[in-house]
């Protein structure tokens, strides 16, 4: 057992470069999972910072100073969030109100819906089964309300922190791309010298995550204008609120799409019960799915992400795990970080022939 593991040990961990290379992960990775909330500000500065050197570096090729670049492109940032936040936000607020007011109506007409099961088909349910049915969604539906509020009143708490966020983050947005060359040459003095497969690492990452990142918000933004579009033009309610679902759910690989598709159609059958236009419109929204996954995504990720989607899906539920939503949205770069350090990992087969002794 133990030249078994000797083995395994010259053949993985012979070269320095390896060592330091875990050394590294394992630190950032402890660094993100036991200080992560107190350095939330930063982290999330890091990574608009990140995404938006790239506009800099545009403008910087155009003879524009770093310092007015950056200033031109922060300033921008901040305004396209604020027209997007305070022109959207009423509008989704509105119709979650609404949403909740018909919740009555809706549990109503389940109801009724439910007792006429044992009319219909009286070998498969029974009164008391119909009963019990409609007593566990009411569990549900009181539990879920009082999760929304202990949620809301848990924000309420946090609204100094959320402000202080909103000014700290443009700011230090603002110096992490004015001074992004100082920045990376104080943290590399603290780097080995023989860091060669850490950055060949980073070098095969880099371009991967920020494409996929930027193309993950453009797929978002389509899909969110092409839906509401389609729900609005066949008139289902709602139509912000379900095309917003529809667009954050394409954050989650193949499993945002079923789960969104339940509220889509619960809405249309209350509007429309099984008349035709409630089919039309899943048939529209399946063609939207098709479409997302056929054409938009091949065309935004072709040669981004190249992992199979057992991986994808075991990506999601362990980082979600972890960080809940953020967790969820970078777990395809993340888990491309980890097919980059698998495909870069250096394997010393003649120390490990070395090591098993002969027969």
């Amino acid at each position: 057992m133990l030249e078994v593991l000797k083995t395994w040990y010259l053949r993985h961990f012979s070269d320095p470069q390896a060592v330091i290379l875990v050394i590294f992960l394992v630190v950032a990775f402890a660094i993100v999972l036991v200080l992560g909330d107190i350095l939330a500000p930063v982290l999330v500065a890091g990574l608009i910072a990140y995404l938006l050197d790239g506009l800099v570096v545009v403008l910087e090729r155009v003879h524009v100073p770093r310092v007015l670049a950056t200033s031109l492109v922060v300033i921008g940032f901040v305004v396209l969030c604020l027209v997007t936040f305070l022109g959207l936000t009423p509008l989704l607020s509105q119709q979650i109100t609404q949403l909740i007011f018909q919740v009555p109506d809706m549990v109503s007409r389940t109801q009724e819906a439910l007792l006429k099961l044992p009319e219909i088909y009286p070998e498969f349910f029974t009164e008391l089964q119909v009963q019990d049915i409609f007593r566990q969604i009411r569990v549900e539906i009181t539990s879920f309300g009082q999760k929304v509020l202990s949620f809301s009143l848990a924000n309420a708490v946090n609204v100094l922190s959320i402000v202080i966020y909103i000014i700290l983050i443009p700011i230090l947005v603002f110096f992490s791309l004015k001074d992004k060359q100082r920045i990376f040459g104080w943290a590399a003095q603290f780097l080995p010298r023989e860091s060669d497969l850490s950055f060949q690492v980073w070098k095969e990452v880099d371009q991967k995550i920020a494409n996929y990142i930027r193309g993950k918000f453009i797929e978002i933004v389509i899909v969110w204008v092409v839906t509401y579009v389609t729900f609005a033009l066949m008139g289902l309610n709602f139509s912000l609120l379900l095309s917003f679902l529809v667009g954050i759910s394409v954050i989650i690989p193949f499993v945002g799409a079923i789960a969104v598709t339940f509220p889509v159609a619960l809405i249309a059958y209350f509007q429309w019960g099984l008349d035709p236009q409630f089919w039309y419109l899943l048939l529209a929204y399946q063609i939207i799915q098709i479409l997302d996954g056929n054409v938009l995504v091949p065309v935004l990720f072709s040669e981004v992400v190249n992992l199979h989607p057992v991986a994808i899906i075991v990506a999601v539920l362990f980082f979600g795990g972890l960080w809940g939503v953020w967790g969820v949205f970078f777990a395809i770069p993340l888990a491309t970080l980890v097919q980059a350090v698998i495909n870069a990992w250096p394997r010393s087969d003649r120390s490990a022939r070395e090591a098993v002794p002969a027969e």
